[in-house]
């Protein structure tokens, strides 16, 4: 395929397609960006509307990565005038060749030959009860409040669960000068302080997150390690969280708002919707799909960049998106662009090695619990989109007419639900897994269908019953 028939579509604007964008734009191609927020930056360097009614510097925003942020943020702007940018818009489908969208209510089919897939990630939660009391939040959605909204998810707020995003989202709360009640993390500081050698992998990361630490204890906000989590209780809203220190008695803690989260899990459902071979990550305790040190895909023509192929942070999304950029370029048989000041693909494959080994000590300091499912009542509610609980669960896996997940999936419409299976389908294999005592890799991956998220039917997706595509085709 020659350079002027390609059609290079990239899902995603954070920082993996932003600079997937411009290393393409500077050999000259124009790829089209979709981008499901209005305006660029990912989660990470989220920027708040433009009528957003509030004004926040980067400084307040991202802290020490206002630097990055900004620069990220200026990269694609002055890519703007040299790409197809498509904000606000909603890829929920994926098949060979081509990908479809929805923006403000209208359905457009938009062709590719090749694509980049920079999906980036979700949080990943462990139920307990309580956990869908109005009052509770993920800390991704969290963060979202407070850097797009302007606001806090509550007067009195209890972080609580385990991972870097746990201290980062505190520490922006209390730095913003919310009221951050406590910060409660599951994984006992001993297992953190072993894995130590591999976070100095990356000092200046691992400082950052001593800091965020040290700032929040001077500042008054109580740490606690190694606990558990019984539950978050409240009649109509939240307004308090159980909680047991380690060789304690339970305690509670009285709050109006809960900031609950795990780590982070990849976004992989249109790379499953495209095709890609997975294969289960012992590391990220999920599968994922395959990809080669380019960030090639086991399909022809479709690459995969950023924590959506595997959470590593922003600054490995950064080079993965510019790696798969440059994969592309090999497969057309276009040079690379040549700038002295940015990375070479060797380079930035060994840069990526290293930041491997920093994530392994990530994954191995703040892991979720993994035993968790055993112990939840059978009046959880696992699945809150089709209000499924743990106890049907069992009931179903007992009768031995579920050992995988996916016939699970069918017999309890676990994983069936607007979420589809992002909140709740790591949370039937982890109880699938407990229930039969099987290991997570042989429960079956929970398989993605068509529309990934929710879309409506709507008689604005057609003209006079037909499909328009992007060509102007129709479909009946």
């Amino acid at each position: 395929m020659s350079a002027t028939s390609a059609r290079i579509v990239i899902v995603g604007a954070g920082p993996a397609g932003i600079r997937a964008a411009q290393a393409l734009v500077a050999a000259g191609l124009r790829p089209t960006v979709i981008d499901e927020n209005a305006r660029w930056g990912g989660q990470i360097y989220r920027q708040p509307a433009v009528d957003a009614g509030f004004s926040r510097t980067k400084r307040a925003l991202y802290g020490f990565e206002a630097k990055k942020a900004d620069a990220l943020h200026h990269a694609m702007a002055e890519l703007l005038p040299k790409i197809d940018y498509r904000p606000d818009t909603l890829a929920w489908s994926c098949e060979p060749g081509q990908l479809d969208t929805l923006r403000e209510g209208c359905e457009a089919s938009v062709p590719w030959s090749h694509l980049i897939i920079a999906s980036g990630a979700t949080d990943r939660i462990v139920p307990l009860p309580g956990w869908t009391l109005p009052g509770v939040y993920t800390l991704g959605g969290a963060q979202v409040a407070l850097k797009a909204q302007g606001c806090a998810i509550g007067r009195r707020t209890v972080f609580a669960g385990t991972g870097p995003l746990l201290y980062l989202v505190a520490y922006q709360y209390a730095k913003a000068g919310a009221h951050v009640a406590a910060v409660l993390d599951t994984s006992p500081f001993a297992r953190q302080a072993a894995a130590a050698p591999k976070l100095l992998n990356q000092p200046g990361t691992f400082a950052k997150g001593v800091y965020y630490v040290g700032w929040l204890k001077a500042h008054g906000v109580r740490i606690e390690h190694g606990v558990s989590l019984p539950a978050i209780e409240g009649e109509q809203a939240v307004q308090s969280l159980r909680w047991r220190p380690a060789g304690g008695g339970e305690q509670t803690i009285a709050c109006d708002a809960v900031g609950l989260g795990y780590g982070l899990r990849p976004e992989t459902q249109l790379a499953d919707l495209a095709g890609c071979r997975f294969a289960f990550d012992a590391l990220n305790r999920c599968w994922l799909p395959e990809r080669d040190a380019a960030g090639r895909s086991s399909v022809k023509g479709v690459y995969l960049a950023g924590d959506g192929a595997g959470i590593a942070g922003a600054d490995a999304a950064e080079l993965a998106g510019r790696r798969a950029a440059l994969a592309v370029l090999e497969d057309l048989g276009i040079a690379p662009p040549n700038d002295p000041q940015l990375p070479d693909a060797a380079t930035i494959e060994k840069r990526l090695e290293r930041i491997a080994g920093f994530r392994a000590g990530i994954e191995h300091a703040f892991a979720p619990p993994d035993h968790a499912a055993a112990s939840w009542p059978d009046d959880l509610i696992v699945c809150r989109c089709e209000e499924v609980n743990a106890g049907t669960l069992r009931g179903c896996i007992r009768s031995g007419l579920a050992t995988e997940v996916n016939r699970l999936k069918a017999l309890t419409r676990i994983g069936m639900g607007r979420c589809q299976g992002r909140m709740c389908g790591e949370s039937a294999m982890a109880l699938l897994a407990a229930e039969t005592g099987k290991p997570l890799r042989e429960v079956g991956r929970l398989r993605s269908q068509a529309p990934i998220k929710p879309i409506p039917i709507s008689p604005m997706l057609f003209e006079d019953g037909v499909r328009v595509t992007e060509e102007g085709a129709h479909d009946e």
